[in-house]
């Protein structure tokens, strides 16, 4: 069953089916996010001959004879041969039929030439594509496809669609388990994440306890699998992934990652982290009233799955192999889980302000992230994890509480009254997320969004400002 991706699956349909201008479409994303499975339910509606080649590690020419057999049969042909990718494509220009050619795992073949040799190849294609024929270059290894993007690179405008698939949101993912409640939901996208893939192999049926030990601490589970040979498997080849233990289920500064490190060739720790921001591994953030300031900047890993590897599997495998599964649970994640998961509930709090932003279903919106207020009096700093900045640089604050109960009226109070303690932010509102809900009549103006709340389909006018 498809699930998702509609306004993706909108786009290429559309692209696929208008003949009236040339088509050479981008896809791109992570490894089993789900490029493929969009493609064919696309390609379900495409009115025409599908030629699918997945690229290997190989010459340009043992590519191109592999892409001529799936030519040949695809279109039922004899056992046709090119001696040129350009050749080919000119030879399916003749043909009284519409085609579409797909070449996956385009790195692959992008690699086996010198630098922009094959881009430049594939440029010359493109601006020459037959009207009969269109185009789809499809890639995993986010850092490669990018360059496709970039000014300096032969193809380079060159695309008529792109589309860059990420992992699923909170909201998304939870799509992958209707039947859940809302509390749940949220502890479920906290620790497995967004990945299509990891998704559809949990069992909902069962608790998120038991999904743990069955999928993520057995050496042969299926999503620990996942993450050491398909997440990490281009990490370990280039980086040192003490940087992802070191980041673990925190925000770390630069100086903590380096000091973490124990290392003093700065450099290289420069050049890796501006590698792992590229590939989405991982992400920098910083508070919206101190943008550009790098002394407020923090660096966290991407993925909810990739945290929960981190924080507690990585460097505990031989704990796990010696006590067991079920013991391993009890003594180092039970205990603490639900803290993990907390932490991750600001960031769902913060992923349903982006929906309802894109969506324009928040008034005057400017930016969205956590706050950093300083009050030299008392020498205190810190954060709220979760802010909107509103015109005026007036600031929507919103406390985030993975609560099993309802919040009360005077937890609510209590917290209003330390938010605006603070002198230096201007409070335009106070808002709560509460994964149990609130158990009074909202007569002080509060911004409240329970459970429920988060997963329903926003309000054409937004939420409700009572």
């Amino acid at each position: 069953m498809f699930i998702g991706r509609e306004t993706e699956l909108n786009a290429l349909s559309a692209e696929l089916s208008d003949w009236n201008k040339k088509s050479a479409i981008l896809v791109y994303g992570k490894r089993r996010v789900g490029k493929s499975t969009l493609i064919r339910e696309a390609v379900k509606s495409f009115d025409g001959a599908v030629i699918i080649h997945q690229c290997i590690a190989s010459t340009f020419e043992g590519n191109l004879e592999l892409i001529c057999s799936s030519m040949s049969e695809a279109l039922s042909l004899p056992n046709l041969r090119f001696d040129s990718l350009s050749a080919m494509t000119e030879y399916l220009g003749t043909l009284n039929r519409k085609i579409l050619l797909i070449i996956d795992e385009y790195p692959y073949l992008k690699q086996s030439g010198k630098k922009h040799e094959v881009d430049s190849r594939l440029q010359a294609i493109i601006d020459r594509l037959p009207a009969n024929l269109k185009l789809i270059l499809c890639g995993s290894y986010i850092a490669v496809m990018k360059e496709l993007l970039t000014e300096d690179n032969p193809l380079f405008g060159r695309f008529s669609l792109i589309l860059h698939l990420r992992d699923f949101d909170y909201y998304d993912a939870a799509r992958f388990c209707p039947e859940l409640p809302a509390r749940e939901k949220a502890a479920f996208y906290s620790v497995f994440g967004g990945c299509p893939y990891v998704l559809e192999n949990l069992d909902t049926g069962q608790s998120l306890k038991d999904n743990i030990i069955r999928l993520l601490l057995p050496e042969t589970g299926l999503v620990r699998s996942h993450i050491e040979n398909v997440m990490l498997r281009e990490i370990r080849k280039s980086f040192d992934v003490r940087i992802l233990a070191a980041l673990g289920n925190g925000k770390k500064k630069y100086t903590e990652v380096r000091e973490r490190l124990r290392d003093s060739e700065t450099g290289l720790l420069d050049k890796q982290l501006k590698i792992l921001l590229d590939m989405e591994t991982v992400r920098k953030t910083e508070p919206v009233n101190r943008r550009n300031e790098k002394r407020k900047q923090f660096y966290e890993i991407t993925d909810n799955l990739m945290r929960f590897y981190f924080s507690f599997v990585f460097g505990r495998l031989g704990a796990i192999s010696r006590i067991g599964e079920e013991q391993y649970y009890a003594a180092w994640i039970g205990r603490t889980v639900e803290q993990f998961i907390s932490r991750r509930f600001e960031g769902i709090a913060l992923e349903y302000i982006h929906r309802l932003s894109v969506q324009v279903k928040y008034p005057d919106i400017e930016d969205f992230g956590p706050y950093w207020y300083d009050v030299p009096a008392s020498r205190t700093s810190g954060e709220f994890d979760c802010v909107a900045k509103r015109a005026g640089d007036t600031y929507d604050v919103y406390k985030c509480k993975f609560f099993d109960r309802p919040m009360t009226l005077t937890e609510c109070r209590q917290e209003k009254s330390q938010i605006e303690s603070m002198p230096e932010i201007k409070v335009s509102r106070v808002g709560f997320v509460c994964a149990g809900g609130f158990d009074f009549e909202n007569t002080d103006g509060f911004i409240l969004i329970d459970g429920d709340e988060l997963y329903r389909q926003p309000d054409p006018d937004g939420f409700s400002q009572s």
